[in-house]
């Protein structure tokens, strides 16, 4: 899904036409359908929705405020809920000592094509190469070490806000698989098992509302295979959407009991209640901007993008439609009471009042932009003391009392909300689809569909799966074991071994 040429710009079409010729004079309309050409539309919507621009590092993305603004909604929701549970932030340095780094064996082996080196200061080569973190647990954990001494020193929960580096990949993809992004990374460590699991789940029902509350993404909580799961790491939980339009299931976010292995490694040791040596046991979860990539390919469309009112950083844009003999004045002063009203109601509104540019041309951008509500007001409006609300997500229209307007706004607001909800998960379930044999598993797979199928939960199985549907699309794996097993009959075989069946796995091609 390679998007322009740094310095170039999506908005430019590529061929002539007459039609092509105008979009390129105005700047706007998408010249990619999403159902056409899903990748090039991807990359289009991003630019032309102005949340990244291209850099000129290949799979290096500038985060421009519209983008920034939803990263800082679901900042703000996290951070508070983290707080509550007695997670402090803090901040470890960006670079990671090469010995520190290779100390735990399948934990740098998951990530050593990744991990950028730092070589040169100036002219003159460093003696010992420094990494740049891929992921902080190998940074954090030796302090974890020199600060846990006693019972009394646990839980020790943190959580760091910070940008991390992997230099990888073919196929670099705004949000989705870039080679710097944001997150926040928690690393918590507990006297007992049963605390660490405990948390791992109530970390990952955050991770749902992120999605499912604020971004309106249906998502499945499940565990990871052994194979997908976090290098190093006991198990790993996660929340996966999927993307109907590729057929790929996504990794939404994830929650991992890292066990005692780093423990072990790093020598992180308390004196229990009884006096006697005990080793820690250690959390780390994580979301980051990916998020947002998830959020444009679920809910866009060929008109722009299309942001949940919780998310969007501009809930409601108030559009002035003067007329030649109109009153130009009375108009503009309705739109700035309006937005004082609005405003005033905890409302996100702005008035474009802009006027070398059309009412038809400000729609548009507004559309592209993916306001979840526009607000007309021209003099019919004016004479009949109202406004005209327009949906962004079904282009319905309402006309509006301005007796009424805070309270009808916010039920708007709050409708396009739940259908945004609603009509993803009606296009997620349509492309759910249970199998128990291999043959059709391969039909459905050649379908798009998420697959649920009854596994026999060996690794090796699932690497004849990924072996034998390698292709142009990629190979299917493991997306997750729900937590919500459907019941599982007697005697039921694994679809790709013939062996008894364990447990139903969603499977399919992912990003």
């Amino acid at each position: 899904m390679a998007g322009p040429k740094p310095g170039s710009s999506a908005k430019t079409p590529k061929a002539g036409g007459k039609k092509k010729e105008v979009k390129k004079e105005t700047g706007l309309g998408l010249t990619n359908k999403k159902d056409d050409n899903f990748g090039e539309w991807y990359s289009e919507v991003v630019v032309s929705g102005e949340m990244i621009e291209y850099y000129d590092i290949s799979g290096c993305y500038i985060l421009r405020p519209w983008a920034m603004s939803i990263w800082e909604t679901m900042q703000v929701f996290f951070d508070a809920e983290i707080k509550k549970m007695k997670i402090k932030n803090c901040y470890f340095p960006l670079f990671v000592s090469p010995g520190v780094l290779q100390r735990e064996k399948d934990h740098i082996e998951g990530f050593a094509p990744e991990v950028a080196w730092v070589t040169k200061s100036g002219e003159s080569d460093l003696e010992v190469p420094i990494a740049i973190r891929p992921t902080s647990e190998t940074v954090m954990y030796p302090y974890y070490s020199k600060w846990i001494r006693g019972h009394r020193d646990l839980p020790l929960k943190l959580n760091q806000w910070c940008n991390v580096v992997r230099w990888e990949f073919s196929h670099p993809t705004p949000f989705i698989r870039s080679r710097e992004f944001l997150w926040q990374e928690g690393h918590t460590a507990f006297a007992t098992k049963d605390e660490a699991d405990t948390e791992v789940l109530e970390i990952l029902e955050l991770y749902r509302r992120i999605y499912e509350e604020y971004l309106a993404i249906p998502v499945i909580k499940g565990k990871k295979s052994e194979m997908e799961k976090f290098a190093g790491g006991l198990y790993t939980t996660s929340v996966e959407a999927f993307i109907p339009n590729t057929g790929r299931g996504i990794q939404g976010a994830t929650s991992h009991c890292l066990g005692q292995n780093f423990a072990k490694m790093f020598e992180i040791n308390f004196e229990n209640e009884k006096g006697e040596k005990a080793m820690v046991w250690q959390n780390s979860w994580a979301y980051s901007t990916r998020t947002i990539g998830v959020m444009v390919m679920v809910h866009g469309d060929d008109k722009g993008l299309v942001l949940p009112p919780k998310v969007a950083s501009v809930q409601v844009v108030i559009v002035p439609v003067p007329y030649k003999d109109a009153d130009t004045q009375g108009i503009f002063d309705a739109c700035s009471v309006t937005l004082d009203t609005l405003s005033e109601a905890g409302i996100r509104a702005e008035v474009d009042a802009r006027d070398n540019y059309s009412p038809g041309w400000k729609y548009s951008h507004w559309e592209m932009k993916g306001v979840p509500l526009r607000i007309e007001i021209g003099p019919k409006d004016l004479a009949n003391n109202q406004v005209r609300a327009v949906r962004r997500d079904n282009s319905a229209k309402k006309d509006i009392p301005r007796a009424s307007l805070v309270e009808q706004v916010k039920e708007l607001l709050d409708s396009i909300q739940q259908s945004l909800f609603d009509a993803a998960k009606v296009k997620r379930d349509t492309c759910i689809q249970v199998i128990n044999t291999w043959e059709e598993f391969t039909e459905a797979l050649g379908q798009k569909k998420m697959i649920l199928a009854p596994w026999c939960d060996e690794e090796e199985v699932e690497k004849d799966v990924k072996t034998r549907t390698k292709g142009e699309m990629g190979a299917a794996k493991t997306l997750c074991s729900p937590f919500e097993q459907p019941e599982l009959p007697e005697g039921t075989k694994c679809f790709a071994s013939g062996k008894p069946a364990k447990k139903w796995s969603y499977w399919g091609r992912s990003y």
